[in-house]
């Protein structure tokens, strides 16, 4: 048996046994011991989920400070309506937020066109770490979205011209290799 302070018995994690601590669960998908003293932020699910405030540019802010509305997670949106939504959110200079709608298309996107959404998602985190100031963050993610959309090529899914996205990441890393951090302009998601 473990002890607690005091030598009276505990919980193993040197706390004493009783109901005004709360005991330590396993978790059933890893089997790592969680420790339910820690508050986590939980959605309607009671899955874990960060509530936080969040800037443009996705870092998150303290509880209560003022920051930009987030997409809501999980939403299904059309092609068009992904493409347009994300063309804005980088437009309105929020690459992150940008990414978190390319990442519901990914999810969401039939297998035949996964790598293409995970791309484009991809040179959105690309363009957040370039505006956060990450060099090698973003030219890391900008040539992997890039080869990812590349795989396309000839196909122009969804209207997308995916040599005219190839040579905005080329200007993206040349200007990023200029000086960082350095709001990128939108890629053409859009016609």
């Amino acid at each position: 048996m473990t002890r607690g302070p005091g030598g009276r018995p505990g919980d193993g994690f040197g706390r004493p046994l009783g109901r005004e601590f709360p005991q330590p669960q396993v978790c059933r998908h890893t089997g790592r011991v969680t420790d339910p003293s820690i508050n986590r932020d939980r959605d309607a699910t009671r899955r874990p989920r960060n509530a936080r405030p969040r800037d443009g540019l996705g870092r998150p802010l303290a509880y209560g400070s003022e920051g930009v509305e987030r997409a809501p997670e999980g939403t299904v949106r059309t092609p068009t309506n992904t493409l347009a939504e994300a063309h804005r959110l980088f437009a309105a200079g929020m690459p992150f937020h940008a990414h978190e709608v390319l990442e519901d298309a990914w999810k969401a996107a039939p297998p035949g066109e996964r790598e293409l959404w995970r791309g484009l998602a991809q040179l959105a985190v690309g363009a957040t770490h370039a505006a956060r100031g990450n060099r090698s963050g973003a030219v890391a993610l900008l040539d992997r979205g890039r080869a990812a959309v590349l795989a396309y090529r000839g196909t122009d899914p969804h209207g997308l011209d995916v040599d005219a996205i190839a040579a905005w990441v080329g200007a993206a890393v040349a200007s990023i290799d200029a000086q960082v951090p350095v709001n990128l302009p939108p890629p053409p998601l859009v016609a």
